[in-house]
């Protein structure tokens, strides 16, 4: 009797969750005919999303889409954005204990016998605001020439201290993996502008420094306990710019539409049958393939882009797979209505040899970057979109390995690094928190990485407070549990 009373639940548990799919998907039908009826173009940027999204209309918007540039391998703030004069008077002193204060070092440089000072070789200028403005290394001209257009951040701080967990972190909002990316969120909650492109994209770019890089894994733009479908997908820069996306020889497409259409209609019985959300992952995977055939392929072809756009841009422009060229792609997606971006430039790991391999990487990344800013806001995008540039954590002020005049190295530094933001909803021109001399700790207006996310979030009109999944009895959110504050001083 027992076991048939839970056989009943069970059927009636069954029968309820079924009228609620069902229910769903009238909905989901009456949203993707009105759609239809509207169009694309309608429905982009009036708080209506194509592919809906779970929580569009929290706020009210600054941003429609972000591009995250990510460093990864952390760049040097100390030779980069955060100016430390102080340094050079120090050469090769021991870092005082009372700055260090104990804090955690990686193993390798926690055997070393001494901390020697290593202040940068590179020059600083100020730029802007009659001298008042921020300091800049000469190893980002470019950058240094936009600083009326970006926020520059000194103070973001992380608890990671090597670079799985740090940029696990930072982009999913937990070190061990298995959460959804920052840009599976942003696609869940705000849904498609471009009914034919992904929603969220990543590119992956090729580097001129330390060849060797740590790896990035897939998890890194995955969308964890959210259904498959909001993932990012990574463009390839040979090749098919997607894996299997084109038909086999001698299938028409008239051919791969009637076969998707069989194959829809027995993966709907499926879903009806078992509520299998990877069978709706599927669905939509297999009819977003089919409108990325014709999408993806005008989207990657950069053959009509003018002479001057790809001299803005720099020499690397042209060639597949390098940070310019994927800027370019970035604001070829930005017009195409593609939500969230994401560029990773490997090889920030100068642990040695820095005046060798950071040049290098800077070259690589400075041009484009400014030029995706002025490029952005001479369409007049730059207002919507969000552009974000920075690593996982940061670089210790003193030397790790052997010091000399001319050569050094820097290992992780978590309680202080350097970002810039620029577009939409950012204030333009200014420089907010402050280190110590040694760029060691904060010493005023800290931004922890959760804050960071919560500002991204609330320019595209999200609160992160409100934006989560229940997920094993628990309320997920990328900004976790801990508290977050949105950086208002950043911000128009």
């Amino acid at each position: 009797m027992k076991r048939l009373d839970e056989e009943r639940l069970n059927e009636v548990a069954r029968l309820e969750a079924r009228r609620s799919f069902l229910k769903g998907s009238a909905l989901g039908l009456g949203q993707a005919a009105l759609a239809s009826l509207l169009g694309p173009r309608a429905l982009a940027g009036t708080g209506t999303c194509l592919q809906g999204g779970a929580v569009a209309g929290h706020l009210a918007p600054r941003a429609k889409r972000a591009i995250y540039l990510f460093m990864a391998g952390a760049p040097s703030q100390l030779d980069t954005l955060d100016y430390k004069p102080m340094l050079k008077e120090m050469y090769d002193a021991d870092l005082p204990e009372s700055v260090r204060m104990g804090q955690r070092l990686t193993t390798m440089t926690s055997g070393q016998a001494r901390f020697p000072l290593a202040p940068s070789i590179y020059e600083f200028t100020r730029h802007d605001n009659g001298g008042d403005g921020a300091w800049v290394s000469e190893l980002l001209p470019h950058t240094a020439s936009m600083v009326k257009d970006i926020a520059i951040c000194r103070s973001v701080w992380t608890e990671a201290i090597n670079h799985d967990p740090a940029i696990t972190l930072i982009t999913t909002g937990d070190q061990l993996p298995g959460r959804p990316s920052l840009g599976s969120w942003l696609s869940y909650g705000l849904g498609s502008m471009n009914e034919n492109l992904p929603t969220f994209v990543v590119l992956n770019s090729s580097w001129t420094g330390r060849k060797e890089a740590q790896a990035l894994y897939e998890r890194l733009w995955g969308s964890g306990m959210l259904p498959g479908r909001f993932a990012g997908v990574s463009l390839r820069s040979k090749g098919d710019p997607v894996l299997f996306l084109q038909n086999s020889a001698g299938m028409s497409e008239g051919a791969r539409r009637r076969q998707l259409d069989a194959l829809g209609r027995m993966n709907e019985r499926r879903l009806a049958e078992t509520l299998d959300p990877g069978t709706r992952t599927r669905i939509d995977q297999y009819e977003m393939a089919f409108r990325m055939q014709a999408s993806v392929p005008e989207l990657t072809d950069l053959s009509q882009e003018p002479d001057e756009v790809f001299e803005l841009y720099g020499p690397d422009a042209r060639t597949p797979g390098t940070f310019a060229a994927n800027c370019l792609l970035a604001r070829r997606m930005a017009e195409r209505g593609v939500r969230f971006t994401q560029i990773f430039h490997r090889g920030w790991d100068q642990h040695f040899a820095l005046p060798k391999d950071l040049p290098n990487q800077c070259r690589d990344i400075d041009q484009p970057a400014k030029a995706l800013v002025l490029d952005l806001k001479r369409l007049g995008l730059l207002e919507e979109t969000l552009v974000v540039w920075g690593g996982e954590f940061g670089r210790t002020a003193y030397c790790q390995g052997e010091l000399t005049p001319t050569n050094y190295g820097r290992d992780h530094h978590p309680k202080c690094f350097s970002i810039w933001m620029a577009g939409g909803g950012v204030q333009g021109g200014i420089v907010h928190g402050e280190t110590d001399d040694f760029s060691y700790n904060i010493v005023k207006d800290p931004v922890h990485i959760r804050d960071l996310n919560a500002t991204i979030l609330h320019c595209l009109g999200i609160d992160h407070e409100r934006l989560s999944i229940p997920y094993q009895g628990l309320d997920v959110r990328l900004t976790g549990v801990e508290e977050a504050r949105i950086v208002r001083e950043l911000l128009v």
